[in-house]
């Protein structure tokens, strides 16, 4: 267990000096100064009090002397403890930037490790446990303090105990026993605050859950609607109950420990006086070294406790912060090839027995599902809501990889392509696509540092120019009023064209439409993918619908259904099918298109 907790204190030593050396390599100077002026500062007055007390107190006394010790002691004391807080200060500076630094390095992996993994628990537990870890360790800057922090006490406590050994032994031993005694525990609360850390992670998971839901404006009009307000209440009330219980849990287990701690600091403190007040009333030291003696062994408890609590404390936030580690060192869901795409807007897609299942469940949405998909090819893939349409497109786009069968990419499983290399041939509408609380033109182009004028055109070919130009700052006005007061709601259709408007941008080979247009009526929703049939001109697409919108102008036809697929033709052959699924389905919705 010990080399456990060493090994980790190790790796996270290691990581947050890395982070510190590679951003701020000033921060190391300027803790090295801090460490002498602070392992300095206490024996000013160790050494000069002394003399100072026994310059007054003899009976030959200087008191010019006396008057010079004291004003050399009190300004050398003031000029170290001074500069030991200006560099503390300075350095705690860099606090705010190490967190917000490994805050960012969460977000940008978050952003970009394997899609299968946002909807798998453990990973998601993890990500919590690396937010959290950040917090409770304080970052990089609080390790790397606590660590030079031992270093200066390290100092002091060679000092003291020089001065301590040569005068009055006993005062060293018993302080070191109590200490010992102290540092047990305090182990011991370092443990309980450790497993409740653990435990905190998933209940803290739900919590902030619950608490978002009751926040996001997202849920405004359902919670008003369907007067949800006290039973997202309730379920608050349920999650802060909860919270309470462990804190309560944990102090209880704490308050005995906390208890025996204060006696034994008593205990320490009763020890020294006695001690030394025996030897100065036997004669055996003078007062001064009385005085000397009570403060070397104030330094002595307090080096010695700063030491051993501190590498406790490191040991506890390494622990903390191994959790941030082990998420940005966590494993792939998904092998990566390193095969080069043929450079060229030309691609056959095929699919050959694919079947799949989402991760931890044994329900197969998709079945021995096999079609091929050719260059420049209009493909309309319809069925019923659950029939395997959006998980057809996923495993296209490889956000999730098949569990048996294989998808082929001009002849070659899609696995042995560099990953982002792949994923650049698709432009995707989900039905659940998000804009941004950013600008309109940032909507377009997403931060690629062209010029916002870029995206007019994509506008215009949407029909959503003259709405931009419109607005109070045209393309700079920002979606939303989340961040400006002056930013503006669009409307659910002007947000699809706003989508429409960013897969053209990307001007991908391979363009799919996967319900984006689901709540708009059926004829509303035939406009949209015909004009956006018309804007794709020779590119390769996928329409993706429960109604027939997108059927008219496609050269292929794929009917989902349980899963599989389980008509394929053009319109004409599958119209006249008889008892056909995409029959029935075009005599229930012929009215919309005829």
């Amino acid at each position: 267990m010990r080399n456990k907790k060493a090994n980790l204190s190790m790796r996270a030593l290691r990581h947050c000096m890395g982070e510190i050396w590679t951003y701020q390599k000033s921060y190391f100077l300027l803790s090295a100064i801090n460490v002498i002026c602070s392992a300095a500062a206490p024996f000013v007055q160790i050494l000069l009090m002394p003399k100072l007390i026994d310059m007054i107190t003899s009976a030959d006394r200087d008191l010019r002397q006396a008057l010079i010790t004291g004003c050399v002691m009190i300004l050398s004391q003031l000029v170290l403890e001074g500069l030991s807080s200006i560099l503390t200060i300075q350095l705690q500076k860099s606090e705010d930037f190490f967190m917000n630094l490994e805050s960012e390095k969460i977000s940008s992996l978050c952003m970009s490790i394997d899609f299968t993994l946002t909807e798998d628990k453990a990973a998601l537990d993890q990500i919590n446990k690396a937010r959290e870890g950040i917090n409770w360790s304080g970052g990089a800057h609080q390790i790397a303090s606590g660590f030079f922090t031992i270093l200066s006490n390290v100092i002091r406590l060679l000092g003291v105990i020089t001065v301590i050994v040569m005068t009055a032994p006993a005062l060293f031993i018993m302080i070191g026993v109590l200490l010992c005694i102290s540092a047990f525990i305090n182990g011991k609360k370092n443990k309980i605050d450790i497993d409740y850390f653990k435990k905190l992670s998933k209940i803290n998971r739900i919590f902030n859950y619950v608490i978002w839901e009751m926040d996001h404006f997202k849920y405004a009009k359902d919670i008003r609607l369907y007067d949800a307000a006290d039973m997202m209440l309730h379920n608050a009330e349920v999650q802060t109950d909860r919270m309470n219980h462990e804190f309560e849990t944990v102090n209880k287990q704490k308050f005995p420990l906390d208890t025996a701690d204060a006696g034994v600091n008593s205990l320490r403190d009763l020890g020294t006086y006695f001690y030394l007040g025996v030897l100065a009333i036997t004669g055996k030291i003078t007062i001064g070294t009385f005085s000397q003696l009570l403060t070397a062994a104030g330094t002595l408890h307090s080096s010695l406790q700063a030491i051993i609590m501190g590498a406790q404390d490191i040991a506890k936030r390494s622990g903390y912060m191994c959790e941030f580690i082990k998420f940005m060192e966590y494993p792939p869901a998904m092998e990566k090839g390193s095969e080069r795409i043929k450079d060229t807007s030309s691609h056959e897609i095929e699919f050959k027995n694919v079947s799949f299942a989402y991760p931890n469940t044994t329900v197969q949405v998709l079945k021995n599902v096999s079609i091929k998909l050719k260059s420049g090819e209009r493909l309309s893939v319809v069925g019923l809501n659950g029939a395997g349409k959006t998980t057809f497109i996923k495993l296209l786009c490889r956000l999730y990889d098949v569990n048996s069968g294989e998808i082929l990419l001009d002849g070659v499983n899609i696995r042995e392509y560099d990953y982002e290399e792949y994923m650049k041939l698709f432009s995707v509408v989900f039905q659940d696509f998000m804009l941004l609380a950013f600008s309109a033109a940032d909507n377009i182009l997403l931060g690629n540092g062209r010029p916002a004028e870029e995206a007019d055109p994509y506008f215009e070919k949407t029909g959503l120019l003259d709405k931009i130009t419109s607005l109070p700052k045209g393309r700079d006005t920002m979606m939303f009023k989340m961040f400006d007061k002056e930013g503006v709601e669009l409307s659910g259709g002007e947000q699809q064209k706003m989508a429409i408007a960013r897969a053209l941008y990307k001007n991908a080979p391979i363009v799919i439409l996967d319900e984006p247009t689901a709540a708009l009526d059926p004829v509303a929703e035939y406009e949209i993918y015909k004009q956006f049939d018309e804007l794709v001109g020779g590119k390769t697409a996928v329409y993706i619908s429960h109604r027939l919108s997108s059927c008219k102008f496609c050269e292929h036809i794929a009917v989902f259904s349980e899963g599989t697929i389980k008509e394929y033709g053009t319109h004409d052959e599958l119209v006249r099918k008889p008892n056909g699924i995409y029959a029935e389905m075009f005599r229930a919705q012929a009215q919309y298109y005829v």
